[in-house]
């Protein structure tokens, strides 16, 4: 398997423009110069890996999403699908699709797996200016600690 090279820290961070579980548009530059953003790709709703990192998510979120973050999932699921996943899980943060163009989003940081068709476990912290300032990438099996977030985010 090739990994792709996923953008690095210091970078300016690609615009995300995706539909959420509700189908409204969510773009990053929404939040440009009111809040940060922490960016988490997934590979698939429904798989356990996954299900256990947005629980996780979940069980923090009121650190992850409030008056000066916001937490944005992607995944390539189809936005039909990360509705069902975010109702079962009760997950009340935006998971976007990134189904069509397929994976555009996860390859334009450089996290799309081209032969899985998903994305890697790759998370950025995006300060309120747009700049990525700090991101970890993870294979398909590692699930993240979500502690690190919160560190980056302090050291916003």
């Amino acid at each position: 398997m090739r990994i792709p090279m996923a953008i690095e820290p210091g970078t300016k961070a690609p615009d995300v423009e995706l539909r959420n579980q509700h189908g409204e548009l969510i773009r990053l530059s929404d939040f440009r110069d009111r809040k940060n953003v922490v960016l988490v790709f997934y590979p698939f709703a429904f798989t356990g890996v996954c299900t256990g990192e947005l629980a996780a998510l979940r069980d923090q979120l009121p650190a992850l999403q409030n008056d000066d973050v916001q937490l944005l999932a992607v995944s390539t699921d189809p936005m039909p699908a990360l509705r069902i996943f975010a109702e079962k899980e009760g997950l009340e943060f935006p998971l976007l699709s990134d189904f069509w163009p397929h994976g555009a989003v996860a390859r334009a940081y450089g996290v799309l797996d081209e032969e899985k068709g998903c994305a890697l476990r790759g998370t950025f912290v995006i300060d309120a200016g747009g700049t990525v300032r700090w991101s970890v990438v993870n294979g398909l099996p590692e699930a993240r600690d979500v502690k690190e977030y919160l560190k980056a985010l302090d050291a916003l």
